[in-house]
């Protein structure tokens, strides 16, 4: 999963949008050890980033991590989108958490699966208006998305 390093991603991809903050999780193998990352730009400059690794992890619990940690490199009251390949991620905070949040935290089914993430993501999108949450397909050659891949996989390679 070593993939590309930030500089190559910089140097092949110029696609897709130029602002916003950008967030990607991955793991391998599922579960297993994995990686986040979040990157905020603004009209394409590099604004700030961040990236982590757990050693024990879902894709899903690093996409959520990123998206929070996403939502925090954003300077208070500035209007911008966080873009996510996790359609998971964006349906489960935008259709289905005010739902959850309605019935107590719980879903028809049982519990609400990632809860410690799924629940402050949730509260800090509606305490932040101003921050909307989008999907981005994943892969496709939109440059900060695979910035932010770049920084998810960090943790297989020596160099980001």
């Amino acid at each position: 999963m070593a993939g590309n390093t930030t500089e190559q991603v910089l140097a092949r991809y110029s696609a897709g949008p130029t602002s916003g903050v950008f967030t990607d999780g991955a793991c391998i193998p599922n579960p297993g050890p994995g990686g986040w990352g979040a990157v905020y730009v603004v009209d394409n400059e590099l604004i700030d980033r961040r990236f982590g690794h757990d050693p024990d992890t879902t894709n899903n619990r690093m996409e959520y991590t990123a998206i929070l940690q996403g939502i925090a490199l954003v300077p208070d009251q500035t209007p911008t989108i966080v873009w996510t390949d996790s359609n998971l991620a964006v349906r489960s905070l935008t259709e289905w958490a005010p739902g959850w949040a309605k019935r107590g935290w719980k879903r028809k089914t049982g519990p609400v699966e990632n809860l410690d993430l799924v629940q402050p993501a949730f509260e800090l999108l509606q305490a932040k208006p101003w921050i909307e949450l989008r999907w981005v397909k994943a892969h496709a050659g939109n440059r900060w998305n695979e910035y932010a891949d770049a920084l998810a996989s960090a943790w297989t390679r020596n160099v980001v």
